[in-house]
């Protein structure tokens, strides 16, 4: 029996997580959001989750401090980075941590499906939008 994945949407931004949080439940998969890092990381749900995505910048523990601390706790998460703010360092940074994609705001749904198919598939698009 095949279970539906989980996807975690960590966003400090309320708008932006609800959007994102509708059109991943649209297209069949389970999700569950959380307004910060810190409770991404306090949740038990961290341990059931088959692709995260996160915000690079946030308040407090940022997607990148966020992706290193999962990496510390031997939690291998397939990881699909957004961002307002794009940047070649954190690009790269994130990407060579293990980042499935790395995605500028405003994207298009099908770039986020498409890095969600590979964080399930266990493959790396690498994937960045313009």
């Amino acid at each position: 029996m095949n279970k539906t994945p989980l996807i975690s949407i960590v966003d400090d931004d309320s708008v932006v997580r609800a959007a994102i949080e509708s059109f991943v439940k649209s297209h069949g998969f389970l999700t569950c959001t959380f307004p910060s890092a810190s409770a991404f990381l306090q949740s038990p749900r961290g341990a059931e989750t088959s692709c995260l995505i996160s915000d690079v910048q946030m308040p407090d523990i940022n997607g990148v401090e966020l992706q290193d601390r999962l990496i510390d706790l031997g939690l291998s998460i397939p990881t699909i980075f957004i961002t307002a703010y794009p940047n070649d360092e954190v690009r790269t940074r994130v990407l060579s941590a293990g980042a499935v994609c790395f995605l500028h705001k405003p994207f298009d749904g099908q770039s986020l499906i498409r890095c969600i198919d590979d964080a399930l598939k266990g493959s790396s698009g690498n994937l960045t939008s313009e």
